[in-house]
């Protein structure tokens, strides 16, 4: 997949078939929409392309930034998409100037001086233009003028892909990854940077990499204790099992809501250290122990539950 990030430096497409939208998540429903896209292009013996934004365009329109919870950050996005066999993937720049153009410059100037496509497959909802003016039905009318054809997602693929966006958000925030990552198609994941801690994990002989995510709008999952596998960012074909706890740690007393990993069998300094976190599956809630050695017992009895869990993952 060649990604492009310079709409003003791409390539002349050969029967260009496009497909526009954010893509977050790439989950199962998105998949059919890339579906769509191949099977129209083989038939016509064209190219297919994905056009995304970035930052989302929810981040940019003042009345929506507040309300954004991302599944992918753009480099997640496209390493999700680029499994999935597709040509082209363009990251438009997202901006007001962008946002701000009529419906009519948008077909015009945007998709079809820099695309020529001969193909254009969008949802029946789809808007676009100042306003959100533009929709199916003017892409239709233009279609004559500028020589593409209009193909529609059926509306209840479209349904099923705002659903499932929304269920997976509402999923991991509530904890309940094993719905999340049945939608998904794929084990949540995260990237953090770790930081230093209070180092009591190593005292009680499970000692924890305490993370920063990268990207601040990323959803983290909800509190409790999961069995994850990890990827560190030096060694990236070595993949890692561990469990983790997300939460305030309220047998220590702890307030702050914190990210901890205890990678199984691994005792190296990692500080500084980029890791992947992929979420398999929620083990228990957090709990308030009456004391360390509650809390150690606990431990031990989370670790083998987590080494079943994706020992069964991965066998």
């Amino acid at each position: 997949m060649q990604v492009h990030h310079h709409i003003d430096q791409l390539p002349v497409f050969h029967k260009a078939v496009i497909t526009i939208g954010t893509f977050d998540g790439v989950h199962s429903g998105h998949r059919q929409v890339i579906n769509l896209l191949q099977s129209e292009a083989a038939r016509i013996g064209g190219e297919t392309v994905v056009v995304t934004f970035h930052p989302h365009p929810r981040m940019v329109i003042a009345e929506e930034r507040s309300s954004i919870h991302l599944l992918n950050t753009l480099e997640e996005k496209i390493s999700l998409l680029a499994a999935h066999g597709i040509g082209h993937l363009v990251v438009v720049p997202f901006n007001t100037a962008f946002a701000q153009q009529s419906a009519a410059a948008y077909i015009e100037d945007f998709l079809v001086e820099k695309f020529h496509p001969h193909t254009i497959i969008i949802g029946y909802d789809h808007r676009f233009g100042k306003g959100r003016q533009g929709d199916y039905h003017l892409l239709e009318a233009k279609a004559a003028q500028f020589n593409y054809a209009v193909k529609e997602i059926p509306g209840q693929l479209l349904q099923n892909i705002a659903i499932s966006s929304t269920r997976i958000r509402e999923a991991l925030l509530k904890a309940d990854v094993d719905n999340a990552n049945a939608l998904l198609g794929y084990p949540y994941f995260f990237s953090g940077t770790v930081v230093e801690g209070n180092k009591l994990g190593r005292t009680l002989g499970y000692p924890t990499a305490n993370l920063q995510p990268l990207e601040p709008d990323k959803l983290i999952p909800g509190n409790g204790v999961y069995a994850v596998t990890v990827v560190r960012s030096v060694k990236p074909g070595e993949i890692l099992k561990g469990m983790m706890n997300i939460g305030t740690r309220p047998t220590v007393g702890g307030s702050k809501r914190v990210i901890e990993v205890n990678i199984f069998d691994f005792d190296q300094t990692i500080y500084s250290e980029v890791l992947s976190i992929a979420v398999h599956k929620r083990l228990r809630s957090e709990v308030k122990f009456s004391g360390l050695e509650a809390l150690k017992a606990q431990l031990a009895a989370d670790k083998q539950d987590a080494e079943d869990c994706l020992d069964r993952d991965q066998g």
